[in-house]
């Protein structure tokens, strides 16, 4: 029982994640991160599909590995972000809207930015998912 419920809010949790991609103010990865931390200890194939993914499953290895994005992930998530921001804040008359908005797109910068560590670009092939059934590499 308990099982499916962690199933369960995995796929909620990753629903919401997705939705983060295009609204501003509703994060990604925190939410990717969590459906990954339950599925992990849900369930191992599920699990397994989250890693080999073709948009999560690298940048989820990677964060959970290293505990960071690399210059280049942190520039595009951040440009991605305040692009969904320009456009909702275009896109709303409400000014209060706009004000949480972008103080929401300020913190999300800062702890992106400057919190979150930078790691050193990475080279083709090293540390991808070098496993054949796409489950981590052994530590």
């Amino acid at each position: 029982m308990i099982r499916l419920l962690l199933i369960f809010l995995a796929m909620i949790s990753l629903i919401l994640g997705g939705i983060g991609i295009l609204l501003p103010g509703l994060p990604t990865t925190p939410f990717v991160l969590l459906a990954a931390g339950l599925l992990l200890r849900s369930s191992d194939s599920l699990y397994r599909k989250l890693l080999k993914n073709r948009i999560f499953g690298k940048y989820i290895h990677r964060y959970m590995k290293h505990k960071g994005m690399t210059l280049r992930s942190k520039i595009g998530s951040i440009t991605l972000m305040w692009s969904m921001i320009a456009f909702s804040v275009y896109r709303v008359d409400s000014l209060h809207f706009r004000i949480a908005v972008i103080l929401v797109g300020l913190i999300g910068t800062y702890v992106m930015g400057f919190r979150l560590k930078t790691l050193a670009p990475f080279t083709d092939g090293e540390d991808s998912l070098s496993q054949p059934d796409g489950s981590p590499p052994e530590d």
